[in-house]
């Protein structure tokens, strides 16, 4: 693959700006996140994104191909490897290697790899929310010293894809908040009608549900909706 120039690199970084601003959907924009890895950074074969719950579930997305979900599944099975390191410490933003053949950090993951035809590899962590962690994890199937400038377009790459993760987690809060609110709005009306009561004290009742029953108000507001059709 020839080097892209600075003009093609300027144009494509602008692309992705104007995508992670669009109202699109996160998955599409870290498909164009991995993709335009292997096309503007020198020595990057296969891209993909690893995500990290806090309990430990192991999301594979927006892979240019099958290998880095492989890849992310062996470190799982061998809880070791570049990409759980970037995303899981706090001490690396980067994690890389020129040759897997040389690589100590990781033996049983590094001796792997090379059999599936991988020898080099940069992972960027992604800043993304309290409950997931993430990193942005590029391969190479040949040795590759990673410079300043494939340091530099990675860097920026991964702040587009934590940027759309970060997008869609704030949507998703949104969401959840504006049903658990039409919620609890839904189940004061019915407090109102059966109790015969303002919606302050029908509000206060489910408060009080709540604290008594130690169950939160939009699950007390969920089981008073649920015995609607019982009275």
């Amino acid at each position: 693959m020839s080097e892209p120039s600075k003009h093609d690199l300027a144009v494509r970084m602008a692309e992705l700006a104007r995508l992670v601003a669009a109202p699109r959907r996160a998955e599409d924009i870290l498909t164009e996140v991995t993709a335009a890895a292997v096309e503007l950074i020198p020595g990057v074969d296969t891209a993909g994104i690893l995500l990290i719950s806090k309990g430990g579930r192991f999301d594979s997305v927006a892979a240019t191909d099958a290998l880095p979900h492989e890849l992310d599944e062996l470190q799982h099975t061998l809880n070791e490897g570049p990409c759980i390191e970037a995303a899981s410490s706090s001490d690396y933003d980067v994690v890389r290697t020129n040759d897997f053949r040389d690589e100590t950090r990781w033996p049983a993951y590094s001796a792997a790899v090379q059999k599936l035809g991988v020898l080099s590899g940069l992972s960027f962590r992604l800043y993304t929310h309290e409950r997931t962690a993430g990193a942005l994890n590029l391969f190479g199937y040949k040795p590759t010293e990673w410079d300043a400038e494939q340091l530099t377009i990675g860097m920026v790459l991964a702040a587009h894809a934590a940027a759309a993760l970060m997008a869609s987690h704030q949507s998703e809060n949104l969401h959840s908040a504006v049903a658990s609110r039409d919620r609890i709005g839904q189940a004061k009306g019915i407090i109102m009608e059966r109790f015969d009561v303002d919606d302050v004290r029908a509000f206060d009742m489910l408060r009080r549900l709540s604290q008594e029953s130690n169950t939160t108000l939009v699950d007390i507001a969920q089981r008073v909706i649920d015995t609607r059709g019982s009275h």
